[in-house]
């Protein structure tokens, strides 16, 4: 009984370390791109002039909760956006708060996950990476 749980557990470690790695975006598929509250508006403007695709792959833009409150970085918030980027699998891209303060409380979960993270830039700058990026195609 002890060797069964054992090699579930091993088996469960390598789907999850695996995950977002060599995987092909099928055609016509849709992948999610998640983006800071402050860079919402702009990134979704710019996914907007690109018709919403890149390629014959449809990207949909999640925004986030804002994770600065009067001044301050909140970082619970800060680690749960980034959490609920890697429990979606369509998810390709992190589009994160503009300050490297907040990026580096996020970067470590989302590397942990394969997702690429793009930061301190505006929403546009960073959408446009994402799309010229085809990083996209592989998750």
């Amino acid at each position: 009984m002890g060797r069964w749980v054992a090699l579930a557990a091993a088996v469960s470690l390598l789907a999850v370390v695996g995950c977002g790695e060599g995987r092909e975006v099928a055609s016509g598929a849709t992948v999610n791109v998640y983006v800071a509250a402050p860079l919402c508006a702009e990134a979704e403007k710019e996914l907007t002039r690109h018709g919403g695709r890149a390629g014959d792959v449809r990207i949909e833009v999640s925004c986030l909760p804002n994770a600065e409150s009067g001044g301050k970085l909140d970082l619970a918030v800060i680690g749960a956006n980034a959490r609920r980027a890697t429990e979606d699998s369509s998810a390709i891209a992190y589009i994160g708060e503009p300050t490297r303060a907040a990026t580096r409380f996020s970067e470590p979960i989302l590397e942990a996950a394969s997702i690429r993270q793009f930061s301190e830039m505006s929403g546009a700058e960073a959408m446009r990476k994402v799309l010229a990026d085809d990083s996209y195609k592989r998750f």
